[in-house]
């Protein structure tokens, strides 16, 4: 750890210093607009998220989301808008930092693809917000997250109201201007609950003891 701390700190002095790599060496920048969703974002796809994409973010870095990966990782900013030559991020895919090569595996970028990321940089690293709207945070699906008891809603029709299901059934009906359709019979309220739990219509025995019993919580016991 304490070695990987004092590594993390001689990048942030590279980057405050420049003094690691030499900016002369440095692919061209290309002197026109560099359009992020065609040159930009399939570079990020290709060479970047093996290991700092959705599955993965090494040094806490990530290069799939526009928030992440302009806020930077454990070894600081990788992107400073505005200026390309003193970005991290151009510095370890020019293969000019010795202590920072990126992509450690794969195909290295090329000089125009160098070349491209400097100039978008240089450009402002502009990240349009509808291709940042669409890269979702996969910690933030439903799936990580405490669920929580809505509040139950009132509803006009109390008499059909027996449990907090029917109070969400009926509001949203009457939002919608729409009746409630009539109780079904007890045939085929026991038949529905039958089919519903063990696939099977309910026995001649089971309809006549359902029928016959007049207790107000008949299909609860069912």
């Amino acid at each position: 750890m304490f070695k990987h701390l004092l590594l993390s700190l001689s990048f942030l002095v590279g980057i405050a210093e420049g003094a690691d790599v030499d900016r002369a060496k440095l692919p061209p920048a290309p002197g026109r607009p560099v359009d992020f969703a065609r040159e930009i974002q399939p570079i990020f796809e290709k060479n970047c998220y093996a290991c700092h994409g959705p599955k993965k973010q090494e040094a806490g870095f990530r290069l799939d989301q526009k928030e992440s990966a302009l806020k930077g990782g454990e070894l600081g900013v990788a992107i400073l808008p505005g200026k390309g030559d003193e970005s991290l991020l151009v510095h370890a895919v020019s293969g000019l930092k010795e202590d920072l090569v990126m992509p450690k595996k794969g195909e290295r970028l090329t000089a125009d693809q160098v070349g491209l990321l400097r100039a978008w940089i240089n450009q402002g690293a502009a990240w349009p917000e509808a291709l940042a709207k669409n890269q979702k945070d996969p910690s933030k699906h439903w799936a990580f997250k405490a669920p929580q008891r809505p509040k139950v809603p009132g509803a006009k029709n109390e008499k059909r109201v027996r449990n907090a299901i029917d109070r969400f059934v009926l509001a949203r009906l009457e939002k919608e201007g729409l009746p409630l359709s009539a109780e079904a019979d007890r045939i085929t309220l026991l038949r529905r609950l039958s089919f519903d739990l063990i696939g099977l219509p309910p026995t001649i025995a089971e309809v006549d003891a359902f029928l016959a019993d007049k207790s107000p919580n008949a299909y609860e016991k069912q």
